[in-house]
């Protein structure tokens, strides 16, 4: 079906009113090799001579050196300069977490592809915690400064400062995602690299006794580095329960276990949170296909799910006409990171409820796995381009998608054609233009349409054009599942 069929048919989903409408499939493969791509855009540090996105160059790469450590490589967020460890970890767990679920329908070149994107953040993430229990590093770059400039990361000339987390000024909630970040990787790289694997399970158990041991929120500790741009709303105790979990999934340890099950009634985790913030519904899942889940798990997955399905007599979110949930009362900013990360879970939950031959009961409507992978998909497909706009919002994949995505690197002309230094406040015409961006930042996903289907493809309204690491990490493993049930 080609690109005006699609928008056609969707036009006519939208004029009727339909909740969903069944298009032909998109092609997931490449969608895949798209959004692992995206990563190599957003590399800190010293690139590799495989690198294909080729319009990125060597940047920051004295990163760490004001406190003494090697912060050289890691990932940028989003479309500024700064390294915020907290995003980047959690965005390292989905990374691992997408290979380890569904790294066999990758393919044999996307896999390996995906392994290099889980080892650049893996990688930097045990460079980051070299010094624990003393010191880890919690983030790279004053994002105040940062932030007053559109600069392309080859040219930065902001402050690089480093700030740390320590025995007197902790943060749990950092720590504990990274602790997560690198059991994770540990098992994504078990079998085809297991002295990494061991070296990394090693450093998150050390990691995790530190986020235990010394409790306390960045948010205090960091400060103003990390709010209001990552603070930590919901407390750390999710984020401690995370860190437990994913080292009891890499290890068995019955200690780990026992944490967790010590841990689980004393914190409220709300069914529907899922994110670089709150790890809520995502621990549910997660243990959910764990030896002897608890029914209380269990019925918190079920009410993750339930609160999303739009046949739900209990769902939470409320649906545009073209079909994507949004929460209610939200202008829809930043709308698809929730949309990745939640189906994400819920094509994880299809798989384990199938395993054990479950299914869900919302309110007196009794749903399965395949339910919940039609509505996934529902999801998948509006953001690849089944939506009124038939615009894909996955930079490079169809033929209408975001031009003018907010994003220095991507919006500046490439160093390869402008050598010359662009400083802080020249670049600011380029982010003021209305011209599309140079350089195509390949399988990058924005922020999204509004609860109107509407999309403004203006880099200066950065709700809907911004693209972000874990709007990605998470879509890597949905994409890799629909791949697979294609073939």
């Amino acid at each position: 079906m080609g690109a005006k069929s699609i928008i056609a048919l969707t036009l006519l989903c939208y004029l009727m009113g339909m909740m969903m409408c069944v298009l032909a499939a998109h092609d997931y493969g490449d969608a895949l090799a798209k959004s692992i791509l995206y990563f190599e855009g957003q590399r800190s540090g010293k690139l590799p001579f495989q690198q294909r996105l080729t319009w990125r160059k060597d940047s920051a790469l004295k990163d760490g050196s004001d406190v003494g450590m090697d912060l050289v490589g890691g990932y940028y967020d989003a479309g500024d300069n700064v390294k915020f460890h907290f995003p980047m970890a959690f965005t390292t767990t989905m990374l691992a977490w997408s290979v380890i679920e569904f790294g066999q329908s990758m393919g044999p070149d996307q896999i390996n592809h995906a392994l290099d994107a889980v080892s650049w953040g893996s990688t930097y993430l045990y460079k980051s915690t070299a010094n624990v229990p003393y010191k880890i590093a919690a983030q790279v770059g004053d994002p105040y400064k940062d932030h007053n400039c559109w600069e392309r990361p080859e040219d930065m000339d902001t402050s690089r400062v480093t700030y740390v987390i320590n025995q007197t000024h902790p943060g749990s909630e950092l720590a504990g995602e990274m602790a997560a970040a690198l059991a994770a990787s540990s098992m994504a790289f078990k079998s085809s690299n297991p002295k990494y694997s061991y070296v990394l399970i090693k450093r998150a158990a050390q990691v995790f006794d530190f986020a235990d041991k010394y409790r306390g929120s960045y948010n205090t500790s960091v400060g103003q580095g990390a709010c209001p741009f990552y603070c930590d709303y919901n407390g750390y105790e999710d984020e401690l329960i995370w860190g437990a979990a994913w080292l009891y999934k890499a290890t068995g340890s019955q200690y780990y276990w026992n944490y967790v099950q010590n841990a689980l009634p004393n914190v409220f985790l709300s069914s529907g949170q899922f994110g670089w913030d709150a790890k809520d519904a995502g621990i549910n899942v997660l243990l959910s296909n764990l030896a002897r889940p608890s029914q209380k798990v269990l019925t918190e997955a079920d009410k993750f799910v339930c609160s999303l399905l739009p046949e739900s007599p209990t769902k939470s979110v409320v649906f545009s006409k073209g079909g994507l949930y949004f929460q209610p009362g939200s202008q829809g900013y930043f709308n698809l990171q929730r949309i990745t990360s939640h189906s994400f879970l819920i094509v994880v939950y299809s798989r384990y409820m199938q395993d054990a031959h479950r299914s869900v009961n919302c309110g007196g409507k009794v749903v399965g796995p395949s339910r919940l992978v039609e509505f996934a998909r529902s999801q998948v497909d509006y953001i690849l381009g089944s939506n009124p706009l038939g615009m894909s919002y996955m930079v490079g994949y169809g033929n209408k998608f975001p031009r003018r995505i907010h994003h220095r690197g991507s919006s500046l002309p490439s160093i390869v054609n402008h050598p010359q230094h662009i400083v802080c406040k020249a670049g600011t015409p380029y982010f003021q233009s209305k011209n599309p961006n140079p350089n195509i930042l390949t399988g990058a996903i924005v922020g999204g349409p509004d609860m109107n289907d509407q999309y403004a493809d203006d880099r200066t309204n950065a709700g809907q054009s911004e693209p972000s690491t874990y709007y990605v990490a998470p879509f890597v493993g949905v994409l890799a599942f629909f791949k697979g049930l294609k073939g």
